[in-house]
């Protein structure tokens, strides 16, 4: 059912018409409305002012895949399986952490119905199914498409106004308070003879900036100049605005604050690569240097690095002899530093191609704690699945030895398996790499979550990203 929200505003004007113009003197019959302040209807002013003013539903794209309406808030929608209360747009961000969780899977979103949407003329429509909300849906401009409104200049308000009948007698004053009323302001502007506004007002550009505005005509010139003068944002890619407040300072600061980054994804040409470069770990320094450092310090290279740029448009170059894979200008996706696990993310891409460093920086001394656990004695694998698939008797007979420089070794007596081994994000994760040997190549992975530990028992386990298959390791001390 649709309803109008309009006509509120309508009865709540002619209230103020009828009071107005019952209190009106003889002083208001010969009042000559200025002609550089009346905003005539269906001129091509007051339609550039209606476009920077109708309903923006590019914001909730993740949802509903359409930038001409967008969603009433709260609404429930169940995302990868997850039930989420959305109560307002910062709560949108629930939403991509889930699609973001792993590369190679397949996001859904399932939305709890009744819902209502609002579209671009603030009209209000209640949807029962998902049917009924993509026959909305199609009537909106194709993604990446150039629509109507403008979101590059917002007024700023309060806006007043006065309305005029064929006598030039003023009839009724009007405050402006927000882009609805604006709306509906420009939507009446042919009930009355003319129509002034009070100048000067002033917008509020894309960069955050203030223009003041003298007059109709200026107006017009304004906003013409400001179309188009940003990044609407109006396609589905909810992703490609996470870098919005980025700049090279900040890219310093993050990059540098921490040493011993390390690559938890890397992706070209479609081929994941990341495994390739486990026990590897980069120190980005302030003088645009960089430092890597593997088979436990034994190896190093150093190369250079730089960044700029601003905001999504941020180019990130890396150069180092020998690591082709990663050599190139990136562009900069996400800087995610705002984790409640102390987790940095810094994320780059060109094209589908992505490269993701992470660290951890923390005050905790749980890192300390289980790697003192760890690397006091001997260790056997009490127990190790994949999913159902129970493996430990591939491992019976080893005895596990992590020393605390990051070594590990894994002995039967006969054969022995030689690896490394580290503890991150404030002992909840651990990373474990055995090159290629058999059978303990199976263990490797640089994110192991820690479910439990004691002083004779640690259990690790690992969500796969593409088949959901949980690997679940139980190390015991002898």
């Amino acid at each position: 059912m649709r309803t109008r929200l309009k006509s509120i505003y309508f009865l709540a004007s002619l209230a103020l018409l009828i009071v107005t113009a019952s209190c009106r003197t003889e002083e208001d019959l010969s009042i000559d409305p200025p002609t550089e302040q009346t905003l005539e209807a269906n001129t091509q002013t007051a339609a550039l002012m209606q476009n920077v003013v109708m309903n923006d539903g590019s914001s909730d794209n993740i949802i509903d895949n359409a930038s001409c309406l967008s969603i009433q808030f709260p609404v429930t929608v169940t995302v990868n399986g997850i039930t989420l209360q959305i109560e307002d747009e910062d709560d949108l961000d629930d939403i991509e952490d889930i699609f973001d969780e792993f590369d190679d899977d397949d996001d859904n979103i399932v939305i709890s119905y009744p819902i209502t949407i609002v579209l671009s003329d603030f009209t209000t429509v209640v949807i029962n199914s998902d049917d009924e909300l993509e026959d909305f849906v199609e009537d909106c401009f194709e993604d990446n498409f150039d629509d109507d409104d403008i979101e590059c200049i917002d007024f700023q308000y309060p806006i007043t106004a006065s309305a005029f009948n064929e006598n030039n007698e003023l009839i009724l004053s009007f405050t402006i308070n927000n882009d609805f009323e604006m709306y509906n302001f420009i939507d009446d502007l042919d009930e009355y003879a003319a129509v002034t506004i009070d100048f000067p007002i002033t917008v509020i550009l894309a960069d955050g900036t203030t223009q003041i505005v003298n007059n109709i005509q200026e107006l017009a010139m304004v906003i013409e100049a400001a179309d188009d003068s940003c990044d609407e944002d109006d396609d589905n890619d909810y992703d490609d605005d996470d870098c919005d407040d980025c700049t090279t300072d900040l890219v310093t600061d993050v990059l540098t604050q921490c040493s011993d980054w390390y690559i938890d994804g890397l992706e070209r040409n479609d081929n994941d690569l990341e495994d390739n470069y486990m026990g590897y770990f980069f120190t980005f320094n302030s003088d645009n240097t960089v430092d890597v450092t593997w088979d436990n310090g034994m190896q190093t290279e150093s190369g250079t690095w730089s960044a700029s740029g601003s905001g999504n448009e941020i180019i990130f170059e890396i150069d180092i002899p020998g690591f082709d894979d990663i050599n190139d200008a990136w562009n900069l996706h996400e800087i995610d530093n705002d984790n409640d696990d102390d987790e940095l993310e810094f994320e780059l891409r060109i094209g589908d191609d992505e490269l993701e460093f992470n660290n951890y920086c923390s005050s905790d001394n749980s890192n300390d704690n289980l790697t003192n656990t760890l690397s006091d004695g001997l260790w056997i694998v009490a127990s190790y699945t994949e999913d159902t698939d129970d493996q430990t008797a591939d491992y019976a007979g080893y005895e596990l030895n992590f020393d605390s420089n990051g070594t590990v070794t894994a002995s039967n007596g006969s054969t022995t398996n030689n690896g490394t081994w580290s503890v991150l994000n404030g002992g909840n994760e651990v990373m474990l790499n055995f090159g290629t040997d058999m059978p303990f190549l199976e263990f490797n992975d640089d994110d192991w979550d820690v479910i439990s530990s004691s002083e004779t028992e640690v259990v690790l386990q690992d969500i796969s990203g593409g088949d959901g298959e949980t690997d679940t390791l139980t190390l015991q001390k002898i």
